[in-house]
């Protein structure tokens, strides 16, 4: 009976995770679909989301401290318990960069681009896949699926550098456009790290099978 309970629990914090999840990759494309359409509107209504993804985090940890506090649990339900608690501080830090890239689209509202955004917009849906993948494992606690969503990172450091070599181009072929130039690089090291939680989740989910802490992304 107890372990059913607990059983019942750890779903329901899998639920609140999930909920989190899908809101925070909502986060994440919403602010490069504002960057990319220069659309202030949404950009701030990411910004005020945040604020969600807060809760969010607050919620789920109080919850699994409270699980612990009454259930408990044994080791490998601990394990699962603090994976949880290390799960949603990288959603919210992933909400936290797509607020970074929400206010660089609103430093950039008045500017004419130097170019239409295609590959900052293709690292992001290659992130917005990876988040999902990685998720998905986590739940079913694949950690075969786990691994595979890691090495998805070579390809979006691979556009991170290619992305830098033609911006760099750019500011030595125009100055005047090294400041705006400077911004949508920031903007792909956002990315970058988002994709770098999205490898933490994955870590966190071979963790929690295997009780063993692994680089994945080597």
């Amino acid at each position: 009976m107890v372990r059913n309970i607990f059983k019942n629990n750890i779903k329901e914090l899998h639920k609140d995770i999930d909920e989190m999840g899908s809101f925070v990759a909502t986060m994440v494309s919403q602010s490069i679909e504002a960057l990319k359409n220069k659309d202030i509107e949404l950009a701030q209504k990411v910004i005020e989301n945040d604020d969600i993804a807060d809760k969010y985090e607050i919620d789920i940890e109080e919850k699994a401290i409270i699980l612990v506090a009454r259930q408990q649990p044994m080791a490998s339900d601990l394990r699962d318990i603090f994976t949880v608690t290390k799960v949603v501080t990288d959603l919210e830090r992933i909400a936290d960069l797509s607020v970074d890239i929400a206010k660089i689209t609103i430093r950039l509202k008045d500017q004419e681009y130097i170019k239409k955004l295609i590959d900052i917009p293709r690292m992001a849906g290659i992130i917005d896949g990876m988040l999902k993948d990685a998720l998905e494992a986590y739940f079913k606690k694949d950690i075969h699926m786990a691994k595979k969503t890691c090495k998805i990172d070579d390809e979006i450091d691979s556009l991170n550098d290619q992305i830098f070599a033609e911006l760099l181009m750019k500011m030595m072929e125009k100055p005047a456009m090294i400041t705006q130039s400077s911004q949508f690089l920031f903007v792909c090291r956002h990315l970058e790290r988002i994709a770098d939680h999205i490898t933490n989740i994955c870590e966190w989910t071979y963790y929690t099978v295997t009780g063993e802490h692994v680089d994945l992304n080597q």
